[in-house]
């Protein structure tokens, strides 16, 4: 099965794949162990800033043979490429999954953009990813911009993309307000194109809200900030009551404190 598969299959169970970033061998690890421990597939992804951090091959080698390790079924997507460069590096190191993000630019150019990543990753029959409105990144502000069924239609029909990263409510980081999702929107865009609908931003929307998202349209839910966010606040926590200078032995309680956020993520996509 690939990327392209596994989002149509969501589409007609009307369920969801969890997406994951992943940072280093540790949140990795954390990934696979709830993956394993709830049955659920992985959606490896990356950024320009984690391949930068890690190397891209090392990185890509690392999720293939974790992959392997635990058994699960896995697959490696490029989050949020912001160049077509980029994206030709990943295809060439054999990712599963393409994400273009040219949403800040100007429709005509996203379109532009997004239509030649759609012929250059053809060869390769991955699975290419856009986004369409503005999804708040981190540092921006929120609200506003939201995706249009009919944008949505002519965007999908003038690039061929496959799957598309929607603005109902969602942003990127933390929420400086309680965040409300505009599943009517998404019902509407989702009547308007049969295209795989990706909900970024998932961090802190209440579980009951993203399974509605689900219900509407959603096949892939992407989370990355609770990750880091549950790593980190662990590991100072840990530090602050340990004089231990053995990292291997540090590092794991952490990331046990990932794995049970996991768990509950892959269950809010199964609706377990």
């Amino acid at each position: 099965m690939n990327v392209k598969e596994l989002l149509k299959g969501c589409q007609q169970s009307k369920s969801a794949v969890l997406a994951t970033n992943f940072y280093n061998l540790e949140t990795l690890q954390a990934v696979m162990r709830a993956a394993q421990a709830t049955k659920s597939p992985v959606l490896l992804q990356l950024t320009r800033s984690s391949i930068d951090y890690m190397g891209l091959k090392n990185a890509v080698v690392m999720a293939r043979q974790t992959i392997a390790d635990y058994g699960v079924d896995g697959w490696i997507h490029l989050d949020h490429g912001g160049s077509v460069e980029l994206v030709e590096r990943c295809l060439d190191a054999g990712f599963d999954s393409v994400m273009i993000d040219a949403s800040e630019e100007p429709f005509e150019v996203n379109v532009e953009t997004t239509r030649r990543v759609v012929e250059l990753a053809a060869p390769y029959g991955v699975n290419v990813e856009a986004e369409l409105g503005y999804v708040a990144k981190l540092g921006q502000q929120q609200g506003g911009g939201f995706t249009t069924p009919e944008e949505a239609k002519l965007f999908v029909e003038q690039t061929g993309v496959d799957a598309l990263a929607v603005s109902i409510g969602s942003a990127h980081g933390f929420y400086k307000q309680a965040p409300k999702l505009d599943i009517e929107r998404l019902a509407q865009i989702h009547a308007a194109t049969d295209v795989a609908l990706v909900l970024h931003g998932s961090s802190g929307i209440p579980h009951d809200m993203v399974q509605s998202a689900i219900s509407n349209g959603i096949v892939k839910v992407n989370l990355a900030t609770e990750i880091k966010d549950t790593f980190m606040r662990n590991l100072k926590a840990i530090l602050t009551t340990t004089d231990e200078i053995d990292l291997r032995k540090v590092f794991p309680k952490a990331t046990d404190a990932v794995v049970e956020l996991l768990v509950e993520k892959y269950k809010m996509v199964k609706n377990l």
